[in-house]
């Protein structure tokens, strides 16, 4: 085939992904085709239009570090990242609810024992965190992997100051009640990085960066699903507009306030500080596999 107009060029084009070996790539190159496609005809950009998308990736393409991952920006703040999850975790059982992993994980963080101050030289008010990892049905899960993550006070992530090393970020394991605790400071708000190609786009279509404040958990047991999501502070002023779509009513908690004296692990403090708790229920393998199938 060829003189292509504006509709004979998709035909031609899914004619030649049609010889894609693998299956699986040649149902989303067609896909792909299809929709993109339909979006150009839709929206029928002039050619500045189109080299200025262009540009927009590649300024995308150009931010990515080591520490900093543009294009997942870019999927969160567009809900793409949300979607995704959706599909993949479409429970119908009283499991966790998962969410967005965010661009600041790190692979490997410093594993400590349950009860330790993770906040390092960071200032802020105390946080005392704990709370356990079961089975659908209630079964303490022991020696579960459980990293958690979270900003500073002023809504910054440790690799943001990649001087200051890893801190407010940790791995722990579940004891034999299947129970996790820590030390560290309260979270904050804080606006996803937009001194990039995503910020320019969001202030473009009218809308903030902000997150409301969270702390991260990322789950791990043998024979269940990992899980990957957040719990995220009750009267936060973002919970209804966060930048990246993550909030659902389950994950919202009230990280309590308390004054001077006994904490739950015996810890006597000399100012005031918070409480956050949760309790994790994961996934079977074999449920997750029959939803996926």
């Amino acid at each position: 085939m060829r003189n292509f107009d504006q509709f004979s060029i998709t035909e031609a084009v899914l004619e030649r992904v049609a010889n894609a070996p693998d299956a699986r790539i040649r149902e989303i190159s067609e896909a792909l085709v299809r929709h993109l496609h339909n979006f150009i005809r839709e929206v029928r950009p002039t050619q500045a239009e189109w080299e200025k998308g262009i540009a927009f990736l590649t300024d995308t393409g150009h931010m990515c570090t080591g520490t900093r991952q543009e294009f997942i920006l870019l999927s969160d703040t567009l809900g793409v990242s949300m979607l995704v999850d959706a599909i993949n975790h479409d429970h119908q059982t009283a499991v966790t609810e998962s969410t967005v992993l965010g661009p600041f994980y790190v692979e490997g963080p410093p594993e400590v024992a349950c009860g330790t101050d993770i906040s390092g030289h960071l200032e802020g008010e105390p946080m005392f965190v704990s709370g356990s990892v079961a089975t659908l049905d209630g079964t303490p899960l022991v020696n579960a992997i459980v990293d958690v993550w979270h900003s500073d006070v002023d809504g910054y992530y440790d690799v943001q100051h990649e001087e200051n090393g890893l801190v407010a970020r940790a791995r722990l394991r579940t004891d034999d009640q299947g129970r996790f605790s820590f030390w560290s400071i309260k979270p904050a708000a804080y606006p996803i990085p937009h001194d990039g190609p995503v910020g320019k786009m969001l202030e473009a279509q009218g809308r903030h960066p902000w997150r409301p404040a969270h702390v991260h958990f990322m789950i791990e047991a043998p024979g269940h699903e990992k899980l990957v999501t957040h719990v995220f502070v009750a009267g936060d002023a973002y919970l209804d507009s966060d930048s990246v779509f993550g909030v659902k009513d389950s994950l919202i908690r009230d990280f309590t306030a308390h004054a001077q004296g006994a904490a739950p692990d015996g810890r006597v403090m000399d100012q005031p500080w918070c409480q956050l708790t949760y309790d994790f229920k994961l996934n079977p393998v074999s449920a997750a596999a029959s939803q996926a199938a």
